[in-house]
């Protein structure tokens, strides 16, 4: 079968699927982006936190998921939150196995590695504010809300950006072990192309090219973000 009629839109070319499979991968990356963001800011404050118990489960959160590999995580995230959905249905009167949705499974799983890493981007961020800002802001009256709209969030968002565009890229790769769980994504859908038409070579390298794209696509969005939000401070883009 000829290259052009495996890799195009007609009746036996794959280009649709792998189109619509890299939409997927940018779909899982997205949602476990935002999982992360949540979970990295609650990590993020305990880790803050003058509590030692809090300081501690921080800590422990971090170590675990930066240090366990990301495969293993989908692992017991899938097959360990399966086996729990089926015996809660058992416990109902339901026989049978129920398992996870891959797109949930893989999302979560993959938001829960991330959550670690963004952990450690936003209390960095924290920590570059200067402190007499927060404490001027202290001393004209702003009450803690306050002082976490106008003056904390803006400026982590700023520090935070660059090491958001990294972990971005980490959960954009990290994304293609969620094959494991059957979710039709780019990995998944190379692979079965490639087993399909025996072209393994040509479709792993069609993948290969199509992440490096999308990694290129998000390098220039979150470079237009970062001039976007420095573009009130000059001197941190090197500028006079």
């Amino acid at each position: 079968m000829a290259t052009l009629e495996v890799l195009g839109f007609g009746e036996n070319g794959w280009g649709a699927l792998l189109l619509v499979a890299a939409g997927v991968t940018l779909a899982v990356t997205a949602a476990a982006l935002a999982i992360g963001a949540v979970l990295g800011t609650i990590v993020a404050a305990a880790k803050l936190s003058h509590s030692r118990l809090l300081n501690f489960l921080g800590h422990l959160y971090t170590t675990i998921f930066r240090g366990v590999p990301e495969l293993l995580i989908i692992y017991l995230i899938y097959f360990g939150g399966s086996s729990a959905v089926t015996a809660v249905g058992k416990a109902m009167g339901y026989q049978g196995f129920l398992g996870l949705p891959s797109f949930l499974a893989g999302a979560f799983a993959v938001g829960v590695i991330s959550g670690s890493y963004q952990a450690e981007v936003f209390r960095g961020a924290y920590l570059a504010i200067s402190k007499g800002e927060l404490e001027a802001a202290s001393a004209i009256g702003m009450h803690r809300g306050l002082r976490l709209r106008r003056i904390i969030m803006p400026q982590v968002l700023r520090y935070a950006l660059p090491g958001i565009s990294n972990v971005w890229q980490l959960s954009l790769k990290d994304s293609a072990l969620v094959s494991v769980t059957g979710l039709a994504e780019l990995m998944r859908t190379s692979q079965v192309a490639a087993g399909s038409t025996r072209q393994y070579f040509l479709f792993f390298v069609v993948g290969g090219c199509l992440y490096l794209i999308l990694t290129s696509l998000s390098d220039q969005i979150f470079n237009r973000a970062e001039r976007r939000a420095n573009r009130s401070m000059p001197s941190a883009m090197g500028q006079v």
